[in-house]
């Protein structure tokens, strides 16, 4: 039931929605329950809330003595600027992909289910690193029970398809419907400004193909369903080598019931592979920002990653914990009014600049 929230409480979901360890996630549920709004229309998220705690608590106190053995990890801890969940049917020519863009030895086999398990590598782009995670296949008959926590850490994902496969828009439709039953929508919209020319085809704006429901999940905040994770997605119609249209695109997205932006690439050729990276860089509006020591140069090879609204201390607890806590001023070189000026810890951020913390 959505109803009025603090802002402690929004603020405590979006943490949360960003930890990228059990420790950070456990610490904002805590607050998330301490602030969300308590009465009757609340109680149900409450009890989830309570869940997840629950569950989170005992994930991290470790198997009990005697217990049964636990299988292989089917989680990847998110490296790089993104993690990037690849996503298909089988025969798509995902893991081709996996390994044309990251080198990764991914198996590639002519026949269905040869990923068994997420498997990552990384994308190079500019002077970045993208985490694409190869994952098994999904299908109209089958996904791994274990696929929706796999995906949980994903800030986007490429969703692979051969369109001359037969079956392609029923596993189209299967992958989003059982993702969705998991609580991910995999959905249109980017936080960022994907450049069109980069697309070989992007629905009408505002348009709501055949099939597709009216509701966009991002459009509201849903006080109900804090744990919905909403996932940026870009069809990559793989194998352009063999054959392509757009027009096929189109009516696949119309077909399917979705209108995500799309790309025809070749795993086998290399071709529009090349423009990935950027799609992903302007999509997921990364800003990269390089740091420096009071009196010596910045240091440019290495920039540490955060996204579009994030702030000076949000690049400090990138750097350390503990720094996020001691920090009291910055001074930036780049969107500052003028270089080096002294900023508050809640300086937004551009892509490029320069920040020199202080304790």
């Amino acid at each position: 039931m959505p109803t009025n929230v603090t802002p402690e409480y929004k603020r405590a979901k979006e943490q949360f929605q960003k930890a990228s360890d059990a420790a950070e996630r456990l610490t904002w549920l805590k607050e998330m329950l301490r602030t969300v709004p308590k009465h009757k229309g609340t109680d149900h998220l409450q009890a989830d809330i309570k869940t997840r705690i629950k569950q989170l608590t005992e994930e991290m106190a470790g198997p009990h003595k005697g217990g049964a053995k636990t299988g292989p990890a089917h989680t990847v801890h998110p490296e790089g600027a993104a993690q990037v969940a690849l996503l298909g049917p089988p025969n798509s020519g995902k893991s081709s992909l996996h390994r044309r863009l990251t080198g990764s030895h991914a198996e590639v086999g002519p026949y269905p289910h040869s990923t068994h398990a997420p498997l990552p590598g990384m994308l190079a782009y500019s002077d970045i690193h993208f985490q694409l995670v190869d994952l098994p296949p999904v299908s109209a008959t089958y996904m791994e029970a274990w696929m929706p926590n796999a995906v949980q850490p994903a800030r986007a994902a490429l969703l692979v398809v051969d369109l001359d496969a037969p079956g392609c828009v029923e596993n189209v439709e299967a992958i989003k419907e059982r993702f969705d039953q998991k609580r991910i929508s995999l959905v249109a919209r980017w936080p960022g400004a994907i450049d069109p020319g980069d697309l070989d085809f992007a629905p009408p704006p505002g348009k709501v193909p055949q099939g597709a429901s009216a509701v966009d999940h991002t459009d509201t905040f849903e006080l109900d369903d804090p744990f919905r994770s909403h996932i940026p997605t870009l069809l990559v119609a793989n194998k352009s080598d063999l054959h392509w249209d757009r027009d096929e695109i189109a009516a696949l997205e119309d077909l399917a019931g979705v209108r995500f932006p799309a790309v025809a690439a070749s795993a086998e050729t290399g071709a529009g592979i090349d423009r990935l990276g950027r799609i992903l860089f302007r999509g997921l509006a990364i800003v990269r920002v390089y740091t420096k020591a009071p009196g010596r140069p910045p240091e440019m090879e290495r920039p540490f990653t955060c996204f579009k609204g994030d702030s000076v201390l949000d690049v400090a607890q990138l750097v350390h914990r503990d720094l996020a806590q001691s920090l009291k001023f910055a001074r930036v070189w780049g969107s500052a009014k003028y270089d080096g000026q002294r900023v508050a810890k809640d300086h937004i951020l551009s892509d490029g600049d320069i920040v020199e913390l202080h304790e």
